[in-house]
């Protein structure tokens, strides 16, 4: 089964960052739209950030200005920095190709501590 590998994850501390990457499957799918989810604990899987074939982004309110989603110089590998985080970031964070074949990763988690 095809899937995106996420890595980068791991515990910071309120205020710290992270970057997560996201590996694609193939060359093939260089310059897909992507997008990042997370699911924090109790709570349904949530849209944060996403990246179109041309480039435009969109995030959510919740992490706008904070986040930044980005493709890297590198073939196959779509990025999401995360600054000045919140214990609210806490959760799984997964990466998804939703074309051709709604591709997920496995999730990796971020814990933000107090």
């Amino acid at each position: 089964q095809v899937q995106l590998v996420e890595s980068g994850g791991g515990l910071v501390q309120v205020g710290g960052s992270l970057q997560l990457s996201c590996k694609l499957p193939s060359p093939w799918f260089d310059g897909n739209p992507v997008r990042w989810y997370r699911q924090s604990p109790g709570k349904q899987r949530e849209l944060v950030a996403s990246i179109s074939r041309g480039g435009s982004t969109i995030y959510d309110d919740s992490v706008k200005g904070r986040f930044t989603v980005s493709r890297g110089t590198s073939r196959n590998t779509v990025y999401l920095a995360m600054n000045s985080l919140k214990p609210e970031d806490t959760g799984v964070y997964y990466c998804n190709l939703p074309a051709p074949n709604n591709i997920w990763g496995q999730g990796i988690q971020v814990t933000v501590a107090s």
